[in-house]
C-alpha cells in the first residue's frame, strides 16, 4: 500500500488553519484523487495556546520552524508564515537541504530569493510549489506551466491585489474618498500589517514578478518592476474616467518587447465594458495572451482562508500524485536574465490637470503636448471652481518619455494649479 504523504505546516493563520480543515474534512476525497492518504505530522506557529477554532491536539508541535522542516516524519514542508527573509526563508532552505518538498504561499520570499531557492531545490531533487502565492484560488501558475506550456506568451496582465480593487470600486460606488475607504479596508482586516504592501503595489508586484518569470523563461526580477500605488487616485479621477468610459484599476502588466522585458504595476484605465473593467470588490483577474490560445481570462477569489488553502492543497495533491516540475516551469539554470525595458511600448494616456482661469491656458497646454509629439484624441473641460478649471485629455498612443517631457514643461508654466495626473490606458 502507498505510504501516506506527511505534511509539516509552519504558520497557523487564516491559510494554515484552512489547510488543516481541508485535510480533516476531505480526507477520503483527497485519498481517492491522489491514490494516497494525506496527513499532518507536525505544526508550528508563533503562539501555541491560541484558540484557532479547530483541534490541533493530535499533531506534534515544534516551536522552531526549522526543526519542523527537518523532521523525519515530514515529507512536505508547508510554509505559510510569510516574510521574504527570517524564519520562512531559513526553514525553506533547511527543508530543501533535508531533501523535502516545499509548498508555500510566500510571494515575497520567491520574488526576492526565487532563483537561489529554485537552484537549491533542483540540485537536491526537491520541488517548490507556490500556486497559493499568486491570485489566491485562481490556478494561474498551473495554467502557465501546464495548460499553456505549448504557447509562446506575449502578455500577462491582471488585477492581483483585492484590497486595492476593493478600495477603487468602493470609491466609485459610494462617492467616498481614498482616505475614508482606506480606513474602512483597515477595519475590515483587508490590509497587511504594513499597508504599503497593498496600496503601494508591492504585494501585487511580487506576484507579477513570479508570473513574468514563468511566462517568459526569465529569472525573477522584482527590482525591475515599475511600481506605483493607488494613493494618488482621487475621487475626481474615478468619476471623470467613468465619464469617458473607463475604470481605474491597479493593473500589473508584463510583456516581452524588442527592447526587453517590460514589467509594471500601476494604476491604469481600462475600458469599462471589458472583463477587467467589470471586476468589482476583492476579486482578482489574470489575463494571459498566447500565440496559439489567444486570450484567456481567469477570475476568482484572490485571498481568504478557503481560496488560498485550496491552492495550497492543489500543490500538495500534485506532489502526492508524483507530479514533479521545475520551480518556474523550466530548469532554473536555463532561465535568462532579461533586459529591463521601461514602458517602451506606446499607449494612449489619460491626463487630468487644473488650469487657471486665464486666456490662452488651454492653448498653451495643447501647444506643449504637440511640441513633444503627443497628439490629443479627446478633451473635456469642466466648469470653473474657485478660478480653476478641471481639464481631461485622452491622448493618442505615445511613449511615456514623450509624455513626461510634456508634463515637465506644463508643470513649469503658470497655467496649471497643481501637478498633472497621468494614467496609462491599457488595451484589453
Amino acid at each position: 500500500m502507498t505510504q501516506p504523504l506527511r505534511l509539516g505546516i509552519a504558520g497557523l493563520g487564516t491559510v494554515g488553519i484552512g489547510v488543516v480543515k481541508i485535510i480533516k474534512q476531505q480526507a477520503a476525497l483527497l485519498a481517492a484523487r491522489t491514490g494516497r492518504e494525506i496527513t499532518i505530522s507536525a505544526i508550528s506557529a508563533r503562539t501555541r495556546d491560541k484558540d484557532r477554532g479547530v483541534s490541533l491536539s493530535k499533531f506534534a508541535w515544534e516551536d522552531d520552524p526549522v526543526a519542523l522542516a527537518t523532521r523525519d516524519d515530514v515529507d512536505v514542508f508547508v510554509e505559510l508564515m510569510g516574510g521574504s527573509d527570517g524564519p520562512a526563508k531559513a526553514a525553506t532552505e533547511a527543508a530543501i537541504a533535508a531533501n523535502k518538498d516545499v509548498v508555500t504561499a510566500n510571494k515575497a520570499m520567491l520574488a526576492i530569493h526565487g532563483q537561489a531557492l529554485a537552484e537549491a531545490a533542483e540540485a537536491a531533487g526537491s520541488v517548490i510549489r507556490f500556486e497559493a502565492a499568486v491570485a489566491g484560488g485562481i490556478p494561474v501558475i498551473k495554467a502557465l506551466t501546464e495548460g499553456l506550456a505549448g504557447n509562446r506568451i506575449s502578455r500577462v496582465m491582471g488585477v492581483m491585489n483585492g484590497t486595492c480593487n476593493y478600495i477603487l470600486t468602493r470609491m466609485e460606488a459610494t462617492g467616498q474618498g481614498y482616505n475614508t475607504l482606506f480606513e474602512e479596508a483597515h477595519k475590515l482586516g483587508y490590509l497587511e500589517a504594513d499597508p504599503n504592501l497593498d496600496v503601494g503595489g508591492i504585494d501585487a508586484g511580487h506576484k507579477l514578478a513570479l508570473l513574468a518569470s514563468i511566462a517568459f523563461g526569465t529569472r525573477v526580477d522584482f527590482e525591475g518592476i515599475e511600481l506605483e500605488g493607488i494613493q494618488r487616485i482621487s475621487l475626481d479621477d474615478i468619476r471623470q474616467a467613468a465619464d469617458m468610459g473607463y475604470k481605474i484599476k491597479l493593473l500589473g502588466v508584463a510583456q516581452m518587447t524588442g527592447r526587453g522585458l517590460e514589467q509594471r504595476m500601476s494604476p491604469c484605465l481600462v475600458p469599462a465594458a471589458s472583463p477587467l473593467g467589470q471586476l468589482d470588490g476583492g476579486t482578482n483577474m489574470v489575463v494571459i495572451e498566447g500565440d496559439s490560445v489567444g486570450q484567456i481570462v481567469l477570475r476568482g477569489a484572490g485571498a481568504g482562508e478557503g481560496p488560498t488553502a485550496s491552492a495550497v492543497m492543489g500543490d500538495v495533491c500534485d506532489i502526492a500524485r508524483g507530479f514533479r516540475l521545475p520551480v518556474f516551469g523550466q530548469p532554473a539554470a536555463s532561465l535568462t536574465t532579461a533586459l529591463r525595458a521601461q514602458s517602451v511600448l506606446p499607449a494612449p494616456y489619460y491626463l487630468r490637470m487644473s488650469l487657471r482661469d486665464k486666456p490662452g491656458a488651454l492653448a498653451k497646454v495643447a501647444a506643449i503636448l504637440g511640441n513633444a509629439g503627443v497628439s490629443i484624441h479627446r478633451m473635456r473641460q469642466y466648469d470653473h471652481v474657485d478660478d480653476k478649471a478641471p481639464v481631461l485629455i485622452v491622448t493618442h498612443k505615445t511613449t511615456r518619455a514623450a509624455l513626461d517631457e510634456a508634463l515637465v514643461a506644463i508643470s513649469e508654466t503658470d497655467v496649471v494649479t497643481d501637478t498633472p495626473v497621468a494614467l496609462r490606458i491599457e488595451t484589453v
